[in-house]
């Protein structure tokens, strides 16, 4: 409260009838107050005084004589109230001083010993909010002094320039603006206790998550990017430039991942007539341009995935391979690239087996993931893809949106609306024992997060056209097109998707069986009635609200850590569960496990159904398999057998920044030209990232990763 309001609301006369009360019964012994800091500083009844008289007048609870005004009154209690808080403290002069929430106390039950309960419940919640505030104001001085030092490692995509400063410090205001002012107790109260985790809060008003581009759209029609028309392209170097434009523009209005589902066959008449060296030329021009191409102003290059591999068409075909054979040669020093995500879509009938079309394709993209990690593959004949043939499609976080309650069930125009993630193994912790407590507390935290992701999708439907101009304005969501610059965006985002994730399986499975899923057989049916318990109460949901609830293998990076931190303050570190800095990745097996490469694809194989907001597996090699293909072929089609989505291939990437060798590098310096400019390439959350942008926790992951054997 500022000092001005005081002056307003007590005269001179009274602030100076309450400093003789103080002098007349503390006789000078108690002068001063203990702030929350721990500093010393003089005491201020006045204060109180005017505390007390904003709370009664805030609830209007009067009892007011006919020659007095209700404000009268009010002020003439507040004194009172003061006098008898006063006194008291007189009386009972603590030998080591007061501070200041011990007086707050005082004030508290001398309001309530005054008979006047609306009062103090409403003191009682002042002071409730003056703590939020408080707390608020001290993360984020806290949250702004590391940034200065250094860009928060929450993201491995956000560099350390000024620019990525700029952003973590906004972003840091903007978490402490919606947590405190903006999003329901009981939810922001759940995501700061951790037993929930409310994912790109910064942005929680702003805007949504990632699309799935409609780049054939866009190509065939034009665009405007905000600085006049862009007219449809005539010649494959030009189609290549705009879908990198695109991608960069669409970035700046949402805070995710940005994929096309269907790059080779939107691109593909404008290659049909296109020489080799052209097509290799405005493929390599996309792989640099989206290594380079900065958005969010300057602070990082756009989450970019790339869907290739089914078209048959000439020029689709042109696309594929060239784009390939630009990823694998590299960036200028040879460099492996971090973007896109290239992510090959594998079918029967269209390329997984020696005759189909595009088997020569399906070749080449196991030879270029051999080498660069990419591209990732899918599985359009799994189970729960199938039926949409060869309209599925992800993105490099592992995000899949199809099923759709409020239209057509198609990739083009949507993507995940927002995410909040459950933290998994607490429900287990606060169990102990009791797996029929556990059940509640699952069933507890599933609703209660989709409520939460309800209370957003309400605000971001309010959102108008005009607050995402390209993204909304440019026809881009579905459905978005029939909508005026005025108008909400709801029409267009009841396509997209709301997702509970989830993390930690294993730590839970240990807390509640001793051990996890990759040791024993009975564990692994726990763990996946645990899975599909979540998915059905989540298909409840969807029906309930009539949105696409969906449920998601969440791919924690800070919160993989964030999760842990809380979890070992409040029940001390636990073998197996809080004894390490991050919690396992979604249903995964922990990677410090002693498991064959094959085991573990029967055992996540499993889970992959249930997680129809997306989901991913990898495998973990020694080094790269570049001298053995068939060893890549053999993993890809087995994950295919087990029917899982989404899958990649790990191992080690090292690469020289100074003369390009690239291999695995042990030492700090290359052994080709002896610098120490050696910089380590590694999968995290399915992107690609440098070692040395991994947040701690995922460092630690890093280095716990076991190598899976091939047997």
């Amino acid at each position: 409260m500022s000092k001005d309001l005081f002056v307003e609301t007590f005269t001179e006369t009274e602030k100076q009838q309450i400093h003789q009360w103080i002098e007349k019964l503390l006789q000078g012994n108690l002068t001063s107050i203990i702030k929350r800091t721990g500093e010393t500083v003089p005491f201020q009844p006045v204060k109180i005084a005017t505390a007390v008289y904003r709370s009664l007048i805030a609830v209007k609870e009067f009892r007011t004589p006919e020659h007095h005004t209700a404000e009268t009154w009010s002020k003439n209690l507040a004194l009172s109230i003061t006098k008898m808080v006063i006194n008291r403290l007189a009386m009972d002069q603590k030998k080591d001083g007061y501070s200041v929430e011990d007086v707050q106390n005082y004030v508290e039950d001398a309001i309530f010993d005054s008979g006047f309960k609306k009062t103090a419940k409403a003191y009682i919640q002042y002071r409730a909010n003056r703590t939020a505030i408080r707390e608020a104001k001290n993360t984020l001085d806290d949250a702004v002094a590391e940034i200065l030092k250094e860009t928060h490692r929450e993201n491995a995509n956000v560099g350390n320039s000024p620019s990525a400063k700029m952003l973590q410090i906004g972003s840091a205001a903007s978490k402490s603006y919606y947590l405190s002012k903006v999003i329901s107790e009981k939810f922001a109260q759940a995501h700061k206790s951790g037993a929930i985790h409310i994912h790109d809060l910064d942005f929680y008003s702003k805007t949504l998550t990632c699309l799935q581009i409609p780049l054939g759209k866009l190509l065939q029609n034009g665009f405007n990017s905000g600085h006049g028309f862009i007219r449809p392209p005539r010649r494959a170097s030009s189609a290549a430039a705009l879908a990198c434009i695109i991608l960069q523009s669409n970035q700046n209005d949402m805070h995710g991942g940005q994929s096309y589902a269907f790059f080779d066959r939107d691109l593909a008449p404008y290659f049909e007539t296109a020489s080799e060296e052209e097509a290799y030329q405005s493929m390599e021009a996309v792989i640099y341009n989206l290594n380079s191409m900065h958005s969010r102003a300057g602070a990082q290059v756009p989450f970019s995935s790339i869907n290739i591999g089914t078209d048959t068409s000439a020029g689709g075909r042109k696309v594929t391979k060239n784009l390939l054979l630009a990823y694998r040669k590299g960036l200028g020093h040879g460099e492996a690239p971090i973007f896109p995500n290239i992510i090959f879509k594998i079918k029967n009938g269209i390329n997984r087996n020696p005759g189909d079309p595009n088997y020569d394709l399906f070749r080449l993209a196991l030879e270029v993931a051999s080498v660069r990690l990419f591209p990732t593959f899918s599985f359009m004949d799994s189970s729960f893809n199938k039926d949409y043939k060869e309209e599925v499609a992800y993105m490099g976080c592992r995000t899949r949106v199809m099923a759709n309650c409020r239209g057509p069930e198609v990739t083009d125009g949507r993507g995940n609306l927002s995410f909040t993630t459950i933290n998994l193994p607490r429900a287990a912790l606060e169990a102990g024992n009791n797996l029929d407590k556990f059940w509640s507390n699952l069933e507890t935290l599933v609703t209660l997060t989709v409520e939460q992701l309800y209370e957003r999708y309400q605000v971001q439907a309010n959102l108008k056209v005009n607050d995402m101009p390209f993204l909304m304005g440019q026809g881009l969501y579905l459905d978005s097109e029939q909508l005026q610059p005025g108008d909400r965006i709801e029409p267009a985002i009841v396509h997209g998707s709301l997702s509970v994730g989830f993390i930690g399986l294993a730590e839970t499975l240990v807390a509640l069986t001793g051990k996890h899923h990759g040791e024993d057989p009975a564990v692994l049916a726990l763990g996946e009635k645990i899975i599909k318990r979540m998915r059905q109460l989540i298909d409840e949901a969807a029906e309930t609200y009539n949105l696409n609830y969906t449920l998601l293998a969440t791919p924690a990076e800070g919160l993989s850590g964030r999760f842990t931190a809380i979890d070992q303050k409040k029940y001390g570190s636990i073998p197996g569960i809080t004894d390490k800095e991050y919690y396992t990745n979604s249903f995964h097996v922990p990677v410090y496990a002693d498991i064959s490469a094959f085991d573990k694809i029967q055992t996540e194989g499993l889970f992959h159904k249930y997680c129809n907001a997306g989901h991913i597996s990898y495998v973990e090699l020694p080094s790269p398999p570049s001298q053995n293909v068939a060893v890549t072929e053999s993993l890809i089609k087995a994950m295919a057998d087990a029917d899982m989505g989404y899958v990649g291939i790990n191992f080690p990437l090292d690469y020289c920044a100074h003369c390009g060798y690239t291999g695995v590098i042990p030492e700090d310096n290359c052994p080709s030209c002896n610098t120490n400019t050696v910089r380590r390439v590694r999968r995290i959350t399915g992107y690609l990232s440098t070692v040395d942008r991994f947040n701690s926790a995922k460092l630690a992951e890093l280095n716990g990763r076991k190598k899976h054997l091939c047997k």
